[in-house]
């Protein structure tokens, strides 16, 4: 009976612990089988599906880098085609400085030559007058006319080309391509060069071709222009649309930037229109004139010298001689003296002043003064170029009106 009781207890408490275990597995089955989160969720996906998953913090990194790399191909892409342009500019800055030095030889030359046939057809005329005549007259007074002859030709070609003024723009070609390769020079090893760098040094480089072009035939700037304006070797850019608001009111500093150093650039400007630019124009075209007079009286001197060697008479011996020796002195003048270099010369300081100018205006009219030049160091520059101290161009810029004396920005021309 103790038996049976035995039994029936144990396996009455049999159902109850299976019970009780289920219970308890069920719980620990519902502890769990949590629901996941999405991320972990795809990231189980992906693992059982062979798949591997990248953390968004982890491509940071990459991203970064990738941004980095590039960056960096498009800077040493720029770098290369800006070496590229370097060595351009530096091989035509050669060109230009030997060529500069061929055609002012070629003036020296052809000048000593003019001469010498030029008063040889005069002392010939004078010793033709002398002979008693036959053939001994003959030959001088054909000799005579002949060098006469091939001076009036050989002055007409000076007189068209220039040589003087050919060897100055050739001069300052050399000056302003070892200028820009200098520039260059300093982007590339200061600056962070871009494609932008590259398209406006492509820009600049045409623009000097264009300015003081290398042939005679067909591109020759004219020596002898109906108007006379500066000399513009730079890209013209499009004028910026005209603010609204006034550029850089209201700051008191920004970038080295500040109102009263804005004023004083506009004072700047407004100097160098109204007097310097102005007198340089006004000086290339005075000397333009006389050398179109210079240019017309050599070759005429010369051909009225030929006729009078030719015919016989006393006058016709003194329009010989007397023509002679005055073409020889036009020749010197217009030549020896080199006015066609001395126009140049005043139309290139006229387009210095237009360029700074227009460089100035073009920084003003910039509207985020961030994306000027740093006020203090332009202003340094512009000073330097203009051959005064910070202080002196202050004093010009503060007592510098319209109905001033004659005062002048520049202080180096």
């Amino acid at each position: 009976m103790a038996t049976i009781q035995a039994s029936s207890s144990s396996a009455s408490s049999f159902p109850r612990d299976r019970t009780s275990a289920a219970s308890k597995t069920r719980e620990s089955h519902i502890s769990v089988l949590k629901l996941p989160c999405a991320g972990n969720l795809i990231h189980e996906l992906n693992r059982r599906n062979g798949l591997q998953t990248i953390n968004s913090a982890e491509m940071k990194p990459f991203i970064r880098t990738n941004m980095k790399n590039e960056e960096a191909n498009g800077n040493w892409k720029a770098v290369e085609e800006l070496y590229a342009i370097m060595e351009a500019v530096a091989d035509r800055s050669e060109m230009h400085k030997n060529i500069g030095v061929q055609r002012d030889n070629w003036n020296r030359l052809l000048l000593n030559s003019l001469n010498v046939m030029t008063v040889t057809a005069a002392t010939m005329a004078g010793l033709a007058s002398l002979t008693g005549g036959g053939a001994p007259l003959l030959a001088l007074k054909l000799s005579s006319t002949l060098l006469y002859t091939a001076a009036t030709g050989i002055l007409m070609v000076m007189n068209k080309i220039q040589p003087s003024q050919l060897a100055e723009e050739q001069r300052n070609a050399a000056r302003l391509f070892k200028n820009l390769h200098q520039q260059l020079k300093t982007v590339v090893e200061v600056g962070r060069p871009s494609l932008n760098d590259v398209k406006a040094a492509m820009e600049r480089v045409l623009a000097l071709d264009k300015a003081y072009p290398l042939p005679l035939l067909g591109t020759m700037l004219e020596k002898f222009p109906e108007t006379v304006e500066p000399a513009v070797w730079w890209p013209r850019e499009q004028q910026r649309s005209q603010q609204e608001e006034t550029v850089g009111g209201g700051l008191e500093r920004n970038n080295g930037w500040s109102e009263k150093l804005e004023e004083e650039m506009r004072e700047v400007v407004g100097v160098l229109k109204r007097k310097d630019a102005a007198e340089y124009l006004r000086l290339s075209k005075l000397v333009l004139k006389v050398n179109k007079i210079l240019a017309i009286c050599g070759p005429f001197l010369t051909g009225v010298a030929a006729v009078g060697s030719v015919l016989d008479g006393s006058w016709a011996v003194a329009l010989g001689v007397v023509g002679g020796a005055l073409a020889t002195v036009v020749n010197t003048v217009e030549h020896g003296g080199q006015v066609g270099m001395v126009f140049e010369m005043y139309r290139s300081t006229a387009g210095l002043f237009q360029l700074m100018e227009e460089t100035i205006e073009s920084t003003l009219e910039e509207k985020d003064v961030e994306e000027r030049e740093n006020g203090e160091l332009f202003e340094m520059k512009v000073a330097l170029q203009l051959g005064r101290s910070l202080p002196g161009l202050q004093n010009l810029t503060a007592t510098h009106s319209p109905s001033s004396p004659r005062e002048f920005a520049s202080k180096l021309f």
